[in-house]
């Protein structure tokens, strides 16, 4: 199979789809890799260090898209890109498409096969190539966090840790999952009082069995949420429904009665965002003023670290991607139940249901549309 690794182009997008030592996997099972150049440097990857491992380099994003069957990237293709699509064409990304209908309705008309990284799942039911990038966001978010809470952000002016004589910042962690649980690491080692929001007993178990009692953990209620947002300092929001629109779990209302100064980390942006005031915002303007509260809602925060991201992802995309071009996509999707929840569209259908039912379009289940 000949695969494609164009260039990101989203804002301050620096990750790339495939490292050289995937690529050396891939041409070592007899496939061919093209590379657009400079797709690498951001993440510390050279032309040369591409043809060294067999990928050929070539010059225009355009070239990548009309040779390569698949397409491996990082972030779901901007509006010029999808037009680059051809029939039958793979494309191995994320997408997250139930708050994207523009997107969806293209990779519709395409009659692409758009594989989404974010559904793919496991067999113990976790998400395997979203879980990487949602440590990093999770460790970002705090980091982020601590940031713009500092006075020339238009943050409170508040050290996260505090210091000897003053209190530490109150940083609530909607969300228990991966994402979560790092930002909640993080916020603790910083010194922070940090606590986890989550509808699930067993996660907010979980929680307690890695922190201790040194993070509070509360069920999630609305009035609970409504609580602790408006007396935070810090709220960061990972809440996740697999493929589906993030839940509004912050109101506007809510936002209203926010300190002066606080802060919305929207990790869930990606997928709509959890705050009703979020919007995607990127990595040359990251933030915003709500109600005098700084809302950071970038959609690509790994990107900023894009040599630790761009591994970490490639070490749970690689095998998804052997199989693919060693199989072929009806095979590789048809034998394993896991990559096939992946599939999102396919021949102008939606195989996602979580995505169907979000923008209204007709579910087709992937079984059917592969003809199993």
């Amino acid at each position: 199979m000949l695969v494609g690794v164009p260039k990101e182009t989203k804002n301050h997008e620096y990750r790339v789809g495939l490292v050289p030592s995937s690529v050396r996997e891939l041409t070592h099972n007899g496939h061919e890799v093209i590379v657009e150049t400079g797709a690498g440097l951001g993440s510390g990857q050279t032309d040369e260090d591409f043809e060294a491992a067999g990928a050929s380099i070539v010059a225009t994003a355009d070239e990548v898209w009309s040779r390569a069957e698949m397409i491996v990237k990082v972030k779901e293709p901007l509006d010029f890109e999808r037009k680059k699509l051809n029939p039958g064409q793979i494309l191995f990304t994320y997408l997250h498409l139930a708050p994207d209908p523009e997107q969806t309705q293209d990779l519709i008309d395409s009659n692409a096969v758009c594989i989404a990284y974010e559904t793919v799942t496991a067999p113990n039911g976790s998400l395997p190539l979203l879980s990487p990038m949602s440590e990093v966001a999770g460790r970002m978010a705090t980091q982020v966090a601590a940031r713009c809470l500092e006075k020339e952000m238009g943050g409170r002016g508040v050290l996260l840790g505090g210091v000897p004589g003053v209190p530490a910042a109150d940083v609530v962690v909607l969300g228990g999952g991966m994402a979560g649980t790092n930002a909640a690491l993080i916020a603790l080692g910083m010194g922070a009082t940090v606590t986890i929001v989550d509808r699930s007993a067993d996660v907010l178990r979980r929680a307690v069995a890695q922190f201790g009692t040194a993070v509070r953990t509360v069920f999630s209620t609305r009035d609970a949420v409504h609580q602790l947002a408006t007396n935070a300092d810090a709220v960061i929001s990972t809440v996740l429904i697999p493929g589906a629109a993030a839940p509004k779990l912050v109101t506007a209302d809510m936002v209203k009665e926010m300190k002066t100064g606080a802060v919305i980390v929207d990790v869930a942006i990606d997928q709509g965002g959890s705050s009703e005031t979020s919007r995607p915002t990127t990595h040359s303007e990251p933030t915003y003023l709500v109600d005098d509260v700084v809302h950071y809602c970038v959609t690509n925060m790994p990107g900023a670290v894009a040599r630790t991201s761009t591994f970490a992802l490639n070490n749970v995309t690689l095998p998804f991607a052997l199989a693919i071009a060693n199989d072929g996509y009806r095979v590789a999707l048809g034998s394993d139940p896991h990559l096939r929840a992946g599939l999102n569209v396919i021949d102008g259908q939606v195989t996602c249901k979580a995505v169907a039912d979000a923008l209204g379009h007709e579910y087709v289940k992937p079984e059917a549309a592969l003809r199993l």
